[in-house]
C-alpha cells in the first residue's frame, strides 16, 4: 500500500461505525482527500483531537490503490489516516468564537463544494489556510474575512464577478446594476431585467475585497457589508448550482 505525506486543512469529519470517522482533507498537493481515521473517536487515539474541521496538519496516509487507479465501481477508494501531526488548530482557536466559527464553517464547506477528489487545487489550499489564520488573528470582521475568500475563490476557479467593466459588453464602469446570471455588473444598455442595484459603495467594497484593499474594506459601513455579503453569495451559489447549509448561519451583524 503506497504510503504519502502532505500538509492539509480538516475541512468535513462524519462517524463511520463506532469508534472510526470518515475525514475530508483538502491537501497541498493531492488536492480534496477522504480518508479513514481508524478508532480516532476513542479517548484513547493518539491523533483523534487533530482531526477536527478546520485543522491544519501535516498528515501520513496509505492508499488502498495504486496511485490513479480507481475503485471497481469507478470511485477513488478510501485512504487511510496513519500518522498526523498539528501544524496550527485553527478550528479549536476559534470554537469558542460564534461569528469567527461560523465564518470557518462557511470557508470549509465552499473549499470541499469547488473542489474534485484528487484533483490538485494548490491555490485554493493557500486561499482557506490564509482565511482561517486571518480569522485566528482576528485583525479584521469575519464577514469580511469570509467574503474575501470568496471572491478570491470564485475569481480562482473563474468566476469572478465583472466589477469594473461591463459583464456583458466590457464597458468601462462603474455601472449601477447588479445580475448573477450576466456575471456582475452591466451597464444600462446590456441590463436583463431583474437586476440589483446595488449601492456604489458596494462594489467598490467588493472590488476592495477581491484587490486585498482592506483600509477601504474596514472603513466600509454595516448596510454595504450586508449589500456586498449578499451578492457574493449568490453568485457563489449560482455558479455552484446549488446551495451552502452554511452560509445562513454566518453572523452578519
Amino acid at each position: 500500500m503506497p504510503l504519502y505525506r502532505d500538509e492539509a486543512v480538516v475541512l468535513r469529519v462524519h462517524k463511520l461505525g463506532e469508534a472510526d470517522r470518515i475525514v475530508t482533507f483538502l491537501t497541498r498537493r493531492h488536492g480534496r482527500v477522504r480518508a479513514v481515521g481508524k478508532g480516532v473517536r476513542r479517548t484513547t487515539s493518539r491523533f483523534g483531537a487533530r482531526l477536527e474541521p478546520g485543522s491544519h496538519v501535516d498528515v501520513q496516509l496509505y492508499s488502498r490503490l495504486p496511485e490513479g487507479q480507481a475503485a471497481p465501481d469507478g470511485r477513488r477508494a478510501l485512504d487511510v489516516v496513519q500518522q498526523t501531526e498539528s501544524l496550527d488548530p485553527f478550528g479549536a482557536r476559534l470554537a469558542g468564537d460564534y461569528a469567527r466559527w461560523t465564518a470557518a464553517s462557511a470557508i470549509c464547506e465552499t473549499a470541499e463544494r469547488m473542489t474534485e477528489e484528487g484533483e490538485p487545487a494548490l491555490r485554493l489550499y493557500l486561499l482557506v489556510v490564509g482565511a482561517l489564520r486571518a480569522l485566528v488573528v482576528g485583525e479584521h470582521d469575519p464577514g469580511l474575512v469570509l467574503d474575501a475568500f470568496l471572491v478570491r475563490a470564485m475569481a480562482s476557479a473563474g468566476w469572478e464577478p465583472a466589477l469594473l467593466e461591463c459583464a456583458k459588453c466590457s464597458r468601462p464602469g462603474p455601472h449601477a446594476a447588479f445580475n448573477v446570471p450576466a456575471g456582475g455588473a452591466v451597464c444600462e444598455d446590456c441590463r436583463p431585467a431583474g437586476s440589483a442595484r446595488p449601492q456604489p459603495a458596494t462594489i467598490e467594497l467588493l472590488a476592495a475585497l477581491l484587490g486585498g484593499d482592506w483600509s477601504v474594506a474596514d472603513a466600509s459601513s454595516a448596510p454595504v457589508r450586508r449589500e456586498s455579503s449578499g451578492l457574493v453569495a449568490a453568485h457563489l451559489q449560482w455558479h455552484l448550482e446549488r446551495g451552502l447549509r452554511s452560509l445562513p448561519l454566518v453572523d452578519r451583524t
